[in-house]
This record gives C-alpha cells, sequence and structure tokens, in this order.
C-alpha cells in the first residue's frame, strides 16, 4: 500500500496532514536527519575555527563552503542518501557521519579534514543537540506563537463582553452573577503565566563524549581544555550548557517542557469545556457557514465540533507528554536506548497539541454572544442576591443573618417581590433597604467588569 495521508497509519500523517507541514520538516525523520547532519557538519567547523587542533591546516575554502552549506541548509536529497547508508550499515547516526565525510570527499578533502567528522563524538552528542534545537524552534515559532493568539481573542473578547452580566454556576447550581468577559479574562491569565513557565525552561546541550568525561578527547590531546571547548560548542548554537551528564543529556528539561507545555493544554481542555458548557446553555450561539452540515440526520444542528475536536487531541497530546515528562529523565546506568524510540514521537505530542490549539482558534473566532439569553437566567434568579443580603446583615450586626436567609430561600422560589418584602422586615435604615431594593442579578457583579477590563 502507497503511504498517502488517506492510507496512513496516524491521524497527524492522515486526517490532518496539512495542518502540520512546519512541524512535520522538523520532527519527521527526514526532519531529524537534517537537523544531525547541521551539527556534525557544524562541529567540524566549530573545532577548524577554534583551533583545537594545533599543527593541522585550517579547512579549505571549498570544504568550508560544503560544510557551511550542511549546517544551514542540507540538500533535500540528503534524507534519502543518509537512510541508503544506514540500510548497509545498520546505524542511524554513523549514517549521517558518514555522508557528511562522502560530500567531502567528492570536494577533494583529505584525510586530516575527513577525520575531523564525527571527532570524538558519540552518537548522543550529535541527537541530544538535534532535539535540542528542534524543540526550541518549535516552542518559539509554533507553541507559543499559537498559545498567543489563543490568549489575544480571549482578551479581545474579554473587553468586548467586560460588562455583559452573566449568571455564574458553582457546582452546576445558580451562584453570585460575574460577566462574560471576566470568565473569558481568567483563561487569558492563566494563559499568560503558563505562556512564561513555557518560555522559562532551559533548554539544554551536552558534548562530552561516550559516558560524559572526555574520556577520548583527553588522551587524544591533553592540553586541550576540552571542557570549555564543548561549552563553547554547545552555546555557538544557542543552547545552555550542561557540565554533569552520562552518554546521554539526563532529558530533565525535555521533561520540565512537556510537563509544562501538557498544563498549558490542560487549562486550554477547561475553556474547551466551559465554552461547549455555554453554547449548550445558548449563551453563545456559532456562526454558520455556509454549506457545512452539522448532522448526519438532524438539518438543524450546529455542533460544537471545533471545541470538541480540541479537547480531544489536547488529551492525546498529554497522554504523550506526561509519558514523556515521567519517562525521559530515567536511563539504567550511563545509558539505554529506551529514550530513543520515546524521543521519535515529541513531533507527535506537539502535534497534537497544534492541531487541537488550530480548532479552538478556529471555534473561539465563530462564537456570537446572545445577551438576551443570558439576561434571562439572570431574570430568574433572584435567590443569587441573598449572599448579599447576609453579608449586609452581618456588616450591620443583624444576628443570624446567614440562618435567616437560609430559612427564606432554600428549597423555595426567590422572586423579587419575595425577596423585597424580606428587605422591608430587616432593621436596617431606610437607605440601606432602598439600596437593597435597587440589587438585580444583572448588576450584582462586583468587580467584574473593571477585571475583565483590565486584562
Amino acid at each position: 500500500m502507497i503511504l498517502t495521508p488517506l492510507t496512513a497509519l496516524s491521524p497527524v500523517d492522515g486526517r490532518y496532514a496539512l495542518k502540520l507541514e512546519t512541524l512535520r520538516s522538523a520532527f519527521s525523520e527526514a526532519g531529524l536527519i537534517a537537523h544531525r547532519i547541521r551539527i556534525e557538519a557544524a562541529w567540524v567547523l566549530y573545532l577548524s575555527r577554534s583551533s583545537a587542533l594545533p599543527g593541522r591546516k585550517g579547512l579549505s575554502q571549498v570544504e568550508a563552503r560544503i560544510l557551511d552549506q550542511l549546517a544551514t541548509a542540507p540538500p533535500a536529497t540528503a534524507a534519502d542518501d543518509v537512510k541508503t547508508i544506514e540500510q548497509r550499515i545498520n546505524h542511524d547516526v554513523k549514517a549521517v557521519e558518514y555522508y557528511v565525510r562522502e560530500r567531502l570527499a567528492a570536494a577533494g578533502a583529505d584525510s586530516g579534514a575527513l577525520e575531523l567528522v564525527h571527532f570524538a563524538c558519540t552518537s548522543e552528542d550529535i541527537n541530544n543537540l538535534c532535539y535540542a534545537t528542534m524543540l526550541r524552534d518549535a516552542r518559539a515559532q509554533l507553541v507559543l506563537p499559537g498559545l498567543a493568539a489563543i490568549r489575544a481573542t480571549l482578551r479581545t473578547l474579554a473587553h468586548a463582553c467586560a460588562a455583559t452580566p452573566m449568571l455564574a454556576r458553582t457546582h452546576g447550581q445558580p451562584a453570585s452573577p460575574t460577566t462574560l468577559g471576566k470568565e473569558l479574562a481568567n483563561f487569558a491569565a492563566r494563559l499568560e503565566r503558563l505562556e512564561a513557565a513555557i518560555a522559562r525552561v532551559e533548554i539544554l546541550g551536552k558534548f562530552n563524549g561516550a559516558t560524559g568525561n572526555y574520556n577520548a578527547h583527553r588522551v587524544a590531546l591533553p592540553d586541550r581544555d576540552w571542557p570549555t571547548l564543548a561549552r563553547g560548542f554547545v552555546e555557538s548554537l544557542g543552547l545552555a550548557w550542561n557540565p554533569y551528564t552520562t552518554q546521554i543529556e539526563p532529558h530533565d528539561w525535555i521533561g520540565e517542557l512537556c510537563d509544562a507545555i501538557a498544563r498549558a493544554n490542560t487549562v486550554l481542555i477547561s475553556l474547551c469545556r466551559d465554552l461547549w458548557g455555554y453554547i449548550s446553555l445558548g449563551y453563545f450561539r456559532q456562526r454558520v457557514v455556509p454549506g457545512e452540515v452539522g448532522s448526519s440526520t438532524m438539518p438543524h444542528k450546529v455542533n460544537p465540533i471545533d471545541f470538541e475536536n480540541a479537547e480531544g487531541n489536547f488529551g492525546v497530546a498529554n497522554a504523550l507528554l506526561r509519558h514523556f515528562a515521567e519517562k525521559l529523565p530515567i536511563s539504567r546506568w550511563q545509558r539505554d536506548l529506551t529514550d530513543s524510540t520515546v524521543l521519535r514521537n515529541i513531533g507527535v505530542a506537539l502535534g497534537h497539541t497544534l492541531i487541537a490549539q488550530q480548532s479552538l482558534a478556529k471555534g473561539l473566532s465563530k462564537l456570537e454572544v446572545d445577551v438576551e439569553r443570558m439576561a434571562v437566567d439572570l431574570a430568574n434568579a433572584w435567590e443569587v442576591l441573598t449572599e448579599a443580603l447576609q453579608t449586609v446583615m452581618r456588616a450591620h450586626g443583624i444576628a443570624d443573618a446567614y440562618e435567616q436567609l437560609k430559612s427564606m430561600a432554600r428549597g423555595r422560589e426567590v422572586t423579587q417581590s419575595v425577596l423585597h418584602a424580606f428587605i422591608d422586615s430587616l432593621a436596617l435604615p431606610v437607605s440601606e433597604r432602598t439600596r437593597l431594593k435597587q440589587l438585580t442579578p444583572a448588576n450584582y457583579i462586583g468587580y467584574a467588569a473593571d477585571l475583565a477590563r483590565k486584562i
């Protein structure tokens, strides 16, 4: 069977393939190979330019040009060429080394230049820097911009609906009113903190050999300061330096990053469920898209499928991200291979995250507020003012305020007239009773509007 989006086993490469072109270019097998080629070539260039190997002539212009090209943008055919080599030798990273050597050899490079390729490296010196740069770029170019776009939409809606009163529900029951804008502002504020947490994760790299001790480096050239040279190389890639590792960089930072992204996804699942509920209550209508079908049998329906799709994909993403956070920091002794296949799935988790972000953004763009529907619920919920009355009574020292309101309101219908009759019975100044009668469920919103406008 020929692999196409219709025959792909995973929906990230099937149904949702067109949504993930940018991510696929980095986290596919071809993308990983390209990153490996970049790191191998960059290491040779760094060695030659740092004079780490004394007594050896520098690279020729041709050699330097080839390596610069490989370190910047390997040719489109590189992945196929590397896989051909891998089929012969059965080692993925060594195949990349041979590929770079072959490119240099074809340009006439001597053995001195060829032996710089993969000099004193272990495969994980290459791999850890690949995943570090891949995740760094995905965070900066995809994950954080997607979150920021959702937050910006929420902020715009929060400002527009800052003073739109809405019946709150705690435990699913009518509660002290809020505003629609304030509820959306809550999520915008949470996202802002979570974006900062994702951005704060320090992305680390190592380049210290087979078990993290520069064993081969020190034997080959004992007078070189290899820790300083290795640190300079890692930092030249825009990464932070981890001096203490085994054969592998221990992946603690990847666990931190996955956990931070998963926390943001969890908050967005909560947002999806709230919006789904508000649509169900009629507080939001969904803008009709001409030609779309909402149900295979019920023509009237406009289902909240964007929020349902987002919730599902965030859930799949988090199942993977949580596994990464728990598994990747664990490795037997100085190295085992269980991290290898797990790391290859990071792009899948990010793919589901991005699909979910896009679905959520699409759903948000189709929302229309039904102010009249919200007003109906408020007009039928006078009981929510009992909180206000008992608190005013307490402020004036009236005994058993809570119990009086509980006796009056619990288990019966509380209307405006019932509430006003109760107010008239209170031993309060006339001005205070008049003020309390001016309260309605729609204007009992505290600082909600102010808070929404400030987000």
